[in-house]
């Protein structure tokens, strides 16, 4: 029986690609839920025990959340014509009037950390700038500032008078799986000594800031395990690795090489589940993204971009199907049909392998009166369904958030990478510079990415696409690279990618 998960109706999503990947959760999200969870471990980061499941107690920081977000009479109080002290006594009653309860109504210590009302009033304003998603109509227990340090950290909450439960709507444990995949890499360990030292600076003058408004550290009340990842080792795992260290030996601020780190995780994580989906359906080709470059002129890689683009997204679906198909054709699925007892052994067998029929739901449906064809017809409809609602949505939103894809001059979406994400790329891959062509060789090799005619060979040979229309879109990459400042062009056949941050170079 494989690794039973709790709280979900049935496994069949959870065995392919971990419990769970979500797609509200988008990779800033995801990577600020990994780095609650490495802070709660730095003293053994990145490290997973055999037979040990890793756990973790989360910051909730309620204080400094809802000094920042749920605090609207600041300015207010701020720009009145008052004295300092009157100040600080009508904003407090303001404040401690609207206060959750759970720990934000003492809030005395701020007048001996902050010389003036005015002072406090700019440490809100900005800590309060570098919010993800400042102007969304996310709750304010849903906000997060930048990670500047060790004290900027906190879980997603659902507060109100009576409770404040840690959600799973925006943290929903794609963190707690990128960590899991970050512990079963090859080179974790050090990575993970590398990330406390970078980011887990207590000294930072901002983390400081958030220290202050914080006071006392608020956790969770107890430790909780991780999620479920499937795969004990994965080509993707190390990918991930081996990336964020190349990017922390950048000679950039850790403030924006979390910004890349951001990025990547993002590209990596979705060629996960784009590597899960075809592994599960018995494809062995490498995941494959035909980029087109967008410029002036419309581009024939448009539409091949598109094709690709609504496979990739239809292979989750498939995978899902196979992974129900694949269980009937096993030996124990053939045992229960055959058996005398067949409705008993098929929900046995059901259950075993996808944690389904439980005794608990569906309270009203006898299984017990059906076949066993009749019981697979049932989950794979409840799967499906399922699926689309949340993990069939990945795909789509995954790359839109990276910026990898895009609907720009075009009816449908296609893989149209952009400057962000071409910026990541170039500090992910390139140690100091490399030939142009090299480059699109190994974007190739490492995140499937196809751009020019070489990398495209295959489609020009199935006559999918003429030679130069990927030629021309080669071009492009290389005129928008240049145009960033990341392209030296030696000669018309010599090109070089340049990594601004290299080691060195400055």
């Amino acid at each position: 029986m494989r690794e039973r998960i709790d709280n979900v109706d049935f496994t069949v999503d959870e065995h392919i690609w971990g419990h769970r990947l979500y797609d509200e959760q988008l990779p800033h999200f995801a990577v600020l839920e990994f780095l609650g969870v490495l802070g709660s471990n730095k003293d053994a980061p990145l490290i997973e025990l055999p037979g040990d499941k890793v756990r973790y107690k989360p910051q909730r920081q309620i204080r400094l959340r809802s000094l920042l977000f749920n605090n609207p009479y600041v300015q207010t109080v701020r720009d009145r014509t008052i004295s300092d002290s009157d100040k600080w006594e009508q904003w407090r009653d303001l404040f401690v009037a609207e206060a959750t309860g759970h720990g934000d109504e003492n809030i005395d210590y701020l007048r001996e950390v902050f010389l003036s009302f005015d002072d406090f009033a700019k440490a809100i304003e900005l800590l309060r700038s570098s919010a993800f998603e400042a102007r969304s109509n996310k709750r304010w227990s849903s906000k997060f500032i930048f990670p500047f340090g060790p004290d900027a950290l906190y879980e997603d909450l659902r507060i109100d008078s009576s409770s404040a439960t840690n959600d799973r709507r925006f943290f929903a444990r794609t963190g707690e799986l990128l960590y899991l995949m970050l512990c079963r890499s090859v080179n974790g360990r050090l990575l993970g000594q590398l990330l406390v030292e970078r980011l887990f600076v207590s000294s930072s003058p901002l983390n400081r800031l958030a220290r202050a408004l914080q006071g006392d550290t608020q956790h969770a009340p107890e430790p909780r395990a991780v999620g479920y990842l499937p795969h004990r080792t994965h080509s993707r795992f190390d990918r991930l690795c081996d990336d964020w260290l190349a990017i922390l030996s950048r000679d950039m601020p850790m403030y924006d090489a979390l910004e890349h780190l951001i990025s990547n995780a993002g590209l990596n994580l979705l060629l996960y589940f784009l590597d899960c989906s075809k592994a599960e359906v018995g494809d062995t080709d490498p995941v494959e993204i035909v980029c087109e470059i967008v410029s002036r002129e419309r581009s024939k890689v448009r539409a091949l971009s598109a094709e690709c683009y609504q496979a990739n997204q239809s292979l989750s679906l498939r995978a899902v199907r196979a992974s129900i198909e694949s269980f009937l054709l096993t030996p124990e699925w053939e045992n229960a049909l055959s058996s005398i007892d067949q409705s008993t052994q098929c929900i046995l067998a059901l259950r075993d392998r996808f944690q389904w029929p439980s005794a608990e739901s569906d309270e009203d449906n006898d299984y017990s009166q059906m076949t066993g064809e009749e019981m697979a017809a049932v989950l794979t409809e409840k799967a499906l369904a399922r699926h689309e609602q949340h993990f069939g949505k990945i795909h789509a939103s995954w790359s839109r958030a990276i910026g990898l894809s895009s609907r720009r001059l075009s009816r449908r979406y296609r893989y149209a990478p952009n400057d962000r994400l071409l910026k990541t790329l170039v500090v992910s891959m390139v140690d100091e510079r490399m030939q142009f062509d090299d480059f699109l060789h190994e974007a190739k090799r490492r995140y499937g990415l196809v751009i020019g005619d070489t990398e495209g060979g295959h489609l020009i040979r199935e006559d999918q696409i003429d030679q130069e229309a990927l030629s021309d879109n080669r071009e492009n990459l290389e005129s928008r690279l240049m145009s960033l400042g990341l392209v030296r062009r030696l000669s018309d056949s010599c090109s070089f990618v340049e990594n601004p941050f290299a080691r060195g170079k400055n």
